[in-house]
C-alpha cells in the first residue's frame, strides 16, 4: 500500500458535505470523523496521533504519523473557534485543515472537482481515481 495514495484518496460523494461559504459560494466540506476514519484505515488506530494547542488565540492542531522507522513526523494548521460550537468547532477544523496538510480531503480545494450541480470529475471520485493511479503504475512498469 503506498501511504500518500491512500491519504489522498477522494472520499465518496455521500460523505462530502455542502455549506454557504462568503458571498454566494457554496463549499464541500468533510466532517472530522472522516478524517479520523481515514487515518485509522491508512495508518491504523496506533499509526497516528494529535496534539492541540492554542497560539495567539486560535487552536492548532499537529496530525503525527509515525513513520516507517517508528519516527513520528508532524503536519500541522490552524483555526478560529466556529460559530456553532466555538470550541469544539475550532478543535474539529484544525484537524480537518491539518489533515489536508497530509492530502486528506485536498482536492476538494480543486476549482474544478465538482461542477455547477455539485457532482464530482472522475478524477475527484474514488472509482476514478484508483483509475489514475493503476494507468500510472502501468506507465511506470512500462518506463523501467
Amino acid at each position: 500500500m503506498n501511504m500518500e495514495r491512500e491519504l489522498k484518496r477522494p472520499f465518496p460523494i455521500h460523505k462530502i458535505k455542502w455549506r454557504k461559504g462568503g458571498g454566494s459560494k457554496e463549499l464541500c466540506y468533510i466532517t472530522a470523523r472522516d478524517v479520523m476514519d481515514r487515518l485509522d484505515q491508512v495508518v491504523g488506530p496506533a499509526g497516528w496521533r494529535t496534539d492541540h494547542k492554542e497560539v495567539l488565540g486560535r487552536i492548532v492542531c499537529t496530525i503525527f504519523l509515525r513513520g516507517s522507522d517508528g519516527e513520528w513526523l508532524g503536519k500541522a494548521d490552524g483555526a478560529d473557534d466556529s460559530t456553532i460550537e466555538a470550541a469544539k468547532g475550532g478543535l474539529s477544523d484544525a484537524l480537518k485543515r491539518s489533515a489536508v496538510q497530509w492530502g486528506i480531503a485536498r482536492y476538494l480545494y480543486h476549482p474544478n472537482a465538482f461542477d455547477a450541480n455539485k457532482q464530482p470529475a472522475m478524477w475527484a471520485t474514488p472509482e476514478g481515481y484508483d483509475e489514475i493511479m493503476a494507468q500510472r503504475d502501468e506507465n511506470d512498469k512500462n518506463v523501467d
